[in-house]
């Protein structure tokens, strides 16, 4: 069985084998979950996907399927220099033959 030692800070050293079995790297947090009075066990702490709600940032405006229609024929007629698009997979699979 591992053990540690606990500092006057209130701190410990999650000893490397336990580190190992749990997968544990630098960095990553561990929740303390009571089974019982007095018992705990140590677990990875996962984040729950619902977290990461708001993380990135949601776009201007929604781009029609018609509007990427004419901006990518524009791009193909050469009429647009804001972007240059590369040729769809289905153009480059027909003309491989």
């Amino acid at each position: 069985m591992a053990a540690a030692t606990l500092t006057s800070k209130g701190q410990t050293t999650i000893p490397q084998e336990v580190r190992q079995r749990l997968n544990l790297e630098t960095g990553d947090r561990v929740e303390f979950v009571e089974l019982e009075a007095g018992e705990f066990i140590i677990r990875p702490k996962v984040q729950d996907v619902r977290s990461l709600k708001g993380l990135l940032r949601k776009p201007g405006r929604p781009v029609s399927l018609e509007d990427m229609k004419t901006r990518w024929s524009q791009s193909r007629s050469g009429c647009s220099s804001a972007f240059t698009l590369a040729t769809p997979p289905s153009e480059t699979l027909n003309s491989v033959k």
